[in-house]
């Protein structure tokens, strides 16, 4: 199957208001991932990573942020023009996102395999006890040991790979055509992050989704990424297929 574009970044700048004036953080970027690829993008705090993947997922802050320049088209639609209802939409199904921290994203007073149920619910037409044969399957394909016992258990009674694995279950449950996940292995031992890695490359090419894999460890990227950005103060200073960025 030839390479289609899924997403693509043109021109984009961002500014951040503070003390009231404005200030531009992204400067004019732009980019492409295609279908069944993975993209990293590459950088260190604050070089405006995580930005450009909220602006891609409609979540900047409205009230402090502001688009001043540029389009982002997602299966040829430009998101810039759509309602927040027709964003929220394309966010639960066809763009999902995991983050560094599972346990800002996962409701602590709730059972792990519950959030899964809800999600399905709320996306699918789906019984509850279908729902939750999809949810032991899902955490059956995220490898979590003993899915029946992490279904029945809360977030803080499983350790944080375990958390992790059902943040990626929740993110997969409505078979998203893009995975964005910024930066989420920071947390995690080094030998889980591995794991968590060669999961991530092994669900995506079952599933046949692209991913936006975003960390300050280059490392890291290298070994999941088939293309690479590099970000600086706003700027894409370099970009191009893993190898080359290494040679």
């Amino acid at each position: 199957m030839p390479n289609s574009r899924l997403l693509e970044v043109n021109n984009l700048s961002i500014s951040f208001r503070s003390e009231k004036r404005d200030t531009e953080i992204i400067h004019d970027i732009s980019f492409y991932l295609n279908t069944n690829e993975i993209l990293g993008i590459v950088g260190e705090s604050g070089s405006g990573k995580s930005v450009t993947s909220l602006a891609v997922l409609g979540l900047l802050p409205k009230n402090i942020s502001k688009i001043t320049g540029g389009t982002i088209s997602f299966n040829e639609q430009n998101l810039l023009s759509l309602s927040p209802k027709e964003f929220r939409n394309i966010r639960g199904n066809d763009i999902a996102m995991i983050f560094q921290e599972p346990m800002s994203s996962l409701n602590p007073s709730m059972l792990c395999g519950q959030q899964v149920v809800e999600i399905l619910l709320q996306h699918n037409n789906l019984t509850k006890t279908e729902a939750k044969a999809e949810t032991l399957s899902l955490f059956e394909k995220v490898k979590l040991p003993e899915p029946e016992r992490i279904y029945k258990a809360y977030p803080h009674e499983i350790s944080g790979g375990q958390k992790q694995r059902v943040m990626i279950a929740m993110a997969i449950a409505c078979k998203p055509k893009l995975l964005i996940a910024d930066e989420p292995t920071t947390a995690l031992d080094v030998t889980v992050q591995k794991d968590i890695i060669e999961l991530l490359k092994q669900l995506q090419a079952e599933e046949h989704m692209s991913i936006l894999f975003i960390s300050h460890d280059l490392a890291l990227v290298s070994e999941i990424a088939d293309r690479i950005l590099v970000m600086y103060k706003g700027d894409i200073v370099e970009q191009g297929k893993v190898a080359d960025i290494f040679h």
